[in-house]
């Protein structure tokens, strides 16, 4: 198990509705989520973060535990972020978790032959988001064996 070693591994959130940033946070803080939470709002930010290029070039985070990544967002939407995440050889073994209204099951399908580690439906109401955020921490921060967190290179 996982355990104590996640918690200095922060979970990136990549959504662009700061409302849904908000929850989520919430849901996972009231879950007892201790790791840090970086949020980003589009693919073109989560790449920048993972590259560690121009805003992000200065940061010095481990290696996400997860990346929580909606589908429909601004600039680079998330199936264009999650193909290049599992293209790129330093980056392809972050656990990517799709988190999108979206039911349509071309999406679903998609996000999975792309990658995708999990799809989720985002929760409509907070009691389900509470239940979403417990069985993150469950699963991805206390069942599972994550990649090393060794921290990210820089280019």
């Amino acid at each position: 198990m996982q355990g104590d070693p996640t918690k200095a591994r922060p979970i990136l959130v990549v959504d662009d509705d700061a409302d849904d940033r908000m929850m989520i946070e919430k849901a996972l803080r009231k879950e007892g989520v201790e790791n840090p939470i970086r949020f980003l709002g589009n693919g073109e930010e989560l790449m920048d973060y993972l590259k560690r290029k121009g805003d992000f070039s200065k940061i010095e985070d481990l290696w996400p535990c997860f990346i929580l990544l909606d589908l429909n967002m601004p600039r680079m939407d998330g199936r264009k972020a999650l193909l290049f995440i599992k293209a790129d050889p330093e980056v392809k073994k972050i656990p990517v978790l799709v988190l999108s209204t979206s039911n349509a099951e071309e999406d679903i399908m998609r996000s999975y032959n792309l990658g995708a580690n999990s799809f989720i439906r985002k929760p409509v109401n907070f009691e389900d988001l509470l239940a979403m955020a417990r069985s993150l921490k469950n699963y991805w921060l206390k069942l599972v064996e994550l990649p090393p967190g060794n921290s990210l290179a820089h280019p």
